[in-house]
């Protein structure tokens, strides 16, 4: 029996593991993958405090470092369920089962890739997912951003303060994030829209995926509506034909057409998108089950806030273990 079983091994989990070892908890960790999550995959980090410039790898080694020198128990598995049974957690897993008083889910989240040739290859060399994250890196540069939604118009008006022009492409003719934003984007001076389109190819240095190795340009292909669909859909819902491509010359590419949270194991409320819906505390809807990081409701995903996560769910764990007596 653990007094905590904490689920994911990114910047949040680790930081849960780290006070809840200074508080004398029985704890494990479960990382499926690798220690560090998404972060550990950036390159350069510049907004933790108290690093002015440190990869993401090499942040989150400082971080396992400072777990396991307290002792925190780390295993490598994939929870496939969490069950309350009252006072107890059962978790299965891929190497069998295990009991606990208490959960921290910090799972976090993936952002939803095109798929298109160039970009896994070119993520974290001009290609990303994140503008507060990435975005300094290309000051007065032009990027692209791909989205039409809430996400896609905030960061792209984010990134506007930032490069020198800023790409839009939209598969449809009609943004589908608020009209505020919309109207302050279509407002935006160094705002190039390109509606109707979608991207096809990344590209980099000497024109191919793997020379140079940054970012250079990205392949857009422009679309015609669909006769069939006028007059049947919305201006906004028409989906478009192929047409003809085009180049467009860029420094970064940012992808923003959606991100998945990783918490279909654990039964506890969510929202439409599958975000875990936690109160200040980091409670769930399930007595003794925490939610921290990227996979909760949030309104920002950063390693900062994840780690205040963090230190906030295992800090409620322990109130909440001295509770059951």
């Amino acid at each position: 029996m653990y007094d905590l079983v904490i689920i994911g091994g990114g910047p949040g989990g680790l930081t849960a593991g780290i006070y809840a070892q200074r508080a004398g908890l029985k704890t494990v960790l479960i990382e499926k993958e690798f220690l560090g999550g998404q972060i550990a995959v950036s390159d350069v980090i510049e907004n933790y405090p108290g690093f002015p410039t440190i990869s993401g790898p090499g942040l989150m080694e400082k971080f396992e470092a400072h777990a396991r020198g307290l002792g925190l128990e780390i295993r490598f598995d994939t929870v496939l369920s969490v069950v309350s049974d009252g006072r107890v957690k059962l978790l299965k897993t891929t190497e069998g089962e295990l009991a606990a008083k208490t959960v921290i889910v910090s799972t976090g989240a993936k952002p939803k890739r095109l798929d298109v040739p160039g970009e896994r290859e070119l993520t974290g060399k001009g290609v990303s997912y994140c503008a507060t994250c990435d975005g300094p890196f290309f000051r007065n540069k032009e990027v692209m951003v791909v989205g039409g939604g809430d996400t896609a118009v905030k960061e792209a008006i984010y990134l506007s303060k930032l490069a020198s022009k800023v790409h839009i492409v939209h598969r449809r003719d009609k943004f589908r994030a608020e009209k505020v934003l919309v109207d302050k984007m279509e407002n935006t001076p160094n705002m190039v829209f390109h509606k109707g389109c979608v991207l096809r190819e990344i590209k980099s240095g000497g024109g191919t995926i793997l020379g140079g190795g940054i970012v250079t340009g990205a392949v857009l292909e422009e679309l015609t509506a669909d006769d069939a669909s006028i007059g049947k859909k919305s201006a906004a819902e028409i989906l478009y034909e192929k047409e003809t491509l085009k180049e467009v010359a860029v420094e970064g590419v940012f992808i923003f057409v959606g991100i998945n949270p990783t918490t279909d194991f654990v039964d506890v409320e969510k929202d439409d998108g599958g975000f875990i819906k936690t109160n200040q505390n980091m409670e769930t809807s399930v007595p003794g089950v925490y939610a921290i990081g990227d996979c909760r409701v949030t309104p920002l995903r950063q390693v900062s806030t994840a780690v205040g996560d963090g230190a906030i769910a295992a800090h409620r764990a322990s109130v909440y273990i001295e509770s059951l007596g």
